[in-house]
């Protein structure tokens, strides 16, 4: 059985919100899903990334600090 309330606790970003937070181009978010590096969904003709997945997708691909 699917569980509705966790279904809704996921956030959906589009393309553009998730470029405008990264600040980037529409079209750089859209490489990356194309290529696989960030998870999307695709609705329709739409694609939606799970504000989860965009945090993992920004730690993995955050520069690493040296010391």
């Amino acid at each position: 059985m699917i569980n509705i309330t966790k279904m809704i606790e996921n956030q959906y970003l589009s393309i553009e919100e998730v470029a405008k937070t990264l600040k980037v181009a529409y079209l750089t978010v859209y490489r990356w899903i194309q290529s696989k590096k960030l998870i999307a969904y695709k609705a329709g003709k739409q694609y939606r990334i799970k504000e989860n997945d965009l945090i993992e997708f920004m730690k993995i691909r955050s520069p690493k600090k040296t010391i």
